[in-house]
């Protein structure tokens, strides 16, 4: 039987794929015309292509597929079943297939044609406009460009644009960024993100035309309010258009506004003729995500096969879960269920906003609040793949516990119908059979058998509950696997590199992972492990290629790509002198000055050439760093204790000090906070750090594992009225024990919650030494405590670490003049620069 697949592209190639796997007998014999030259890539990564030259094509077809790019088909006989190429090639079918895709719609408004104005759609498309991008920037710097349409593709051309040194606006005529996906508040954080990062947006103001410049070429866009954008090169990306002219022409029917009219069987009014991707029209809808389209392809597989096998109920497509997962410019947007059901539907919503840290979080549940309906996160989607799974399904908890991750699903837990990954519409139950059936054991044999995961990738923690709870049931161990470099935890990584004595990433893997470069998750994890067993400075030799963005300057960068400056106070105690030392600093180079909740003083606004020059005065007047930028002890907070108060029973400044001199640089899974209260009224807060002290009558007594934020835990009561001595034993195992067992980027507070036994094991580890190990967690930390040597100092003494402290590699004398300030009560404030202003600051 011949079949035909007229179009290349992703759903195209995914059918073929789909049927090749299914047609065990070798029913088919599948021809495919591409219109490109290039076979199927990935569409969703293209601007990956423009930004870090990625590779996006799909694994090509076996050898029995025949393949022909760059030549498309012109038109369709029914009557005889054949198609007609450009070239002249005439193809008989015994099923059509249209997997024609969609074409980028471009507004009907005068200047459409100019030169300088491009679509986003192809890899030629891409190449066309980086070329132009480079000539314009090269020629006119500080040129602008614009990007019609602030949807998904939109936005990605908008930071793919802005890659290639362009400064960019964004224009879109709904009231808020992404519209189809995101609500209002959603909308409204999202741009705040992105014109934190110097993009200028306008939402709810149509485009009324392009004007081109004294060369011909396009020279501004005319907005309807009046206003005009300075525009060397503009981008459509204002939605798209099915590509349904070859239906037409040979009389197929086609939709009013588009699209080829299709059944359930994604069949068109040809029995022999199907359409599938985002030229089919299903339902009245056109799909233009990727999850839909795979799954209609995976129906015309089945369909195919079905027709010859005589099978009278194959797959049909029912509708599809439009939920999507993306990382923005570097922002987590979610969209899932039915984020736009309002209280005509029956529907109440749960909102959480915080403009500080970024992020709004919006759950439609039922009314009666156990049904989840949808929801839209921004700025934290880590809970996405659970949630996305309860659509139409019972919570397992409150709304406002699923809102902050307090009721992230066991994966046995799940109903087996619920979809796990709607891209390739793979559900828990098929999952759960994969595993059982052929003996699956980790999350790649998953993907391998069922293919959840293999897309966008948002179900993969998802899928890994789901196999962690079938192998768990089944009495097999559960892979704690790091990362797909390493078959081991990091608590089992540490152990290796502590025993055999390991002091390079290198050798690690080379001797214990599956060898490569590793990846983000590996590296940081291995230069913290490195960093905690002593391994000398983090940024000497191939230990400052594996650290995280802040600990590569040893400071935190800020929205604008300054850097704060923030100097160990220990126990917020500070003479008139030091206190001089900062005002000077953050005079002469012009910082912001801010006294934090942690009693230390923050100075922002440095730029990264300034870093060591800052540093070199608050060293020399005994300051050192506060590792405010490591996952190390950040600080440990006091009251003024005994010594000053009349309430105070022991002198919490003093043992703050002690504490935080200690445990200095001590480098760990994550961040560490303490806090010392002199008394039981608990100024310090002392019970909402990893680990706190308060004052009784006869000693102290150590509260662990507390935190703040997003999700705050009381510490517990770990041991009461301790003399000093065994305060500052047990707080060293205790320490030195979370340091060695937790998991990467584990607070103190959720790894005691995971720690089997909980407190009461933590209890007989630390005290009771049931493991035996704690001669072994003293000597560690008194290990640490002797060589602890301040990494500012040591940076600003070595010429080769200063070397990197450069805004510009090629122009190391060259501030970046992209950073720009404004004064509000009397002090600096970070300024989005638009380009105009970026070439008064560059003057």
């Amino acid at each position: 039987m011949r079949l035909v697949v007229v179009g290349h592209g992703p759903t195209g190639h995914r059918l073929v794929e789909a049927l090749r796997e299914r047609d065990t007998a070798g029913v088919w014999r599948v021809t495919v015309v591409g219109e490109e030259i290039r076979p199927a890539y990935d569409r969703v990564a293209l601007t990956s292509y423009l930004t870090e030259d990625a590779e996006l094509a799909y694994p090509a077809h076996d050898a029995d597929v025949e393949l022909l790019t760059g030549d498309p088909v012109v038109a369709i006989d029914r009557d005889a079943r054949t198609v007609r190429t450009r070239q002249g090639r005439e193809l008989g079918y015994d099923a059509l297939v249209l997997a024609t895709g969609s074409a980028p719609f471009v507004p009907p408004v005068e200047g459409k044609d100019l030169p300088g104005v491009f679509v986003y759609r192809t890899i030629d498309d891409l190449e066309a406009l980086r070329s132009h991008c480079v000539n314009l920037t090269t020629s006119s710097p500080g040129a602008g460009g614009v990007v019609v349409g602030g949807g998904l593709l939109g936005l990605e051309a908008a930071r793919a644009m802005q890659g290639l040194g362009v400064d960019t606006h964004v224009v879109e005529v709904a009231p808020w960024l992404m519209p189809r996906q995101l609500d209002e508040g959603g909308g409204a954080m999202l741009r705040r993100h992105i014109e934190n990062l110097d993009m200028k947006v306008h939402a709810g103001t149509p485009m009324a035309g392009l004007e081109a410049g004294a060369d011909g070429a396009v020279a501004r866009v005319a907005l309807a309010d009046g206003s005009a954008i300075d525009a060397g090169v503009v981008v459509f990306s204002a939605g798209i258009r099915p590509r349904d002219e070859l239906a037409r022409g040979c009389g197929l029917p086609v939709g009013e506004r588009g699209g080829i009219v299709v059944d359930e069987a994604c069949r068109t009014a040809d029995p022999a003729i199907y359409a599938v991707g985002e030229c089919a029209l299903v339902g009245g809808q056109v799909y233009g995500l990727v999850a839909p389209c795979f799954s209609m392809a995976e129906v015309v597989a089945d369909q195919l096969l079905a027709a010859v096998a005589g099978d009278t109920s194959p797959a049909c497509f029912t509708g599809a879960d439009l939920s999507t997962k993306l990382k923005l410019m570097g922002v987590d947007v979610a969209s899932f269920g039915d984020p736009f059901a309002g209280p005509d539907q029956g529907a109440l919503d749960v909102t959480y906003t915080d403009p500080v840290a970024g992020i709004y979080k919006r759950l439609v549940v039922s009314d009666d609040a156990r049904t989840l309906l949808g929801g839209v996160l921004v700025g934290d989607a880590e809970s996405y793949p659970t949630l996305r799974a309860y659509i139409g399904a019972k919570l397992p908890g409150t709304p406002e516990q699923a809102l902050f991750g307090g009721t992230e699903a066991a994966g046995g837990e799940l109903p087996g119908a619920t979809v796990i990954c709607s891209c390739n519409n793979v559900d828990a139950e098929h999952i759960r059979c994969a595993i059982r059936d052929e003996g699956l054991t980790d999350v790649g044999g998953v993907k391998g058998c069922t293919r959840a995961g293999t897309s966008c990738g948002s179900c993969v923690p998802l899928v890994k509950k789901i196999l962690d709870a079938e192998l768990t049931a089944a009495g097999i161990e559960v892979s704690r696997a790091l990362c797909e470099h390493f078959d081991y935890s990091r608590a089992e990584l540490f152990d290796i590199v502590r025993v055999r004595g390991i002091t390079t990433f290198t050798r690690l893997i080379g001797e214990h992972g599956r060898g490569g470069r590793g990846c983000d998750i590996c590296k940081p994890v291995v230069a913290s492990i490195l960093a905690s067993l002593g391994n000398g400075h983090i940024l000497e030799g191939e230990q400052a290629a594996l650290q995280d963005t802040n600990d590569h300057f040893l400071a935190n960068m800020q929205k604008n790509g300054t850097y704060s400056v923030v100097p160990r106070i220990p126990g917020g105690e500070i003479t008139p002198d030091k206190l001089i030392v900062i005002g000077e600093v953050a005079r002469d180079f012009g910082l912001y000055t801010k006294i934090t909740g942690g009693q230390r003083i923050d100075l922002f606004g440095a730029r990264v050439e300034q870093l060591p020059l800052i540093w070199k005065r608050l060293v020399d007047a005994g300051f050192e760093s506060g590792h405010a930028y490591g996952k190390a002890l950040r600080t440990v907070k006091s009251c003024v204790g005994s010594t000053w108060c009349r309430y105070g029973v022991q002198d919490s400044v003093a043992m703050a000090i002690l504490l935080e001199l200690r445990y200095r640089g001590l480098r760990a899974p994550h961040k560490l906070k303490s806090a010392v209260s002199g008394c039981a009224r608990e100024c310090a807060e002392a019970q909402s750090k990893d680990f706190g002290v308060i004052a009784t009558e006869k000693g102290w007594n150590l509260y662990v594992a507390g935190n703040g934020g997003m999700r705050p835990r009381h510490a517990d009561l770990f041991a009461t009225d301790l003399d000093d001595e065994t305060l500052v034993r047990y707080i060293d195992r205790f320490l030195m024990f979370y340091i060695r067992t937790a998991d990467r980027l584990q607070r103190t507070a959720s790894w005691l919650e995971g720690l089997e036994g909980g407190l009461d094991y933590l209890r007989e580890v630390v005290i009771e030494d049931r493991l035996g190990i704690c001669a072994e967690l003293d000597a560690a930390m008194d290990r640490h405590v002797g060589a602890y040597a301040d990494e500012w100092r040591a940076a600003i003494e070595d010429p080769d670490k200063l070397s990197r402290f450069v805004s510009f590699v090629n122009a190391p004398g060259t501030p970046d003049p992209s950073i720009v300030f404004e004064h509000e009560r009397d002090q600096i404030k970070p300024v989005l620069v638009t380009g105009p202003r970026l070439e008064v600051a560059a003057r």
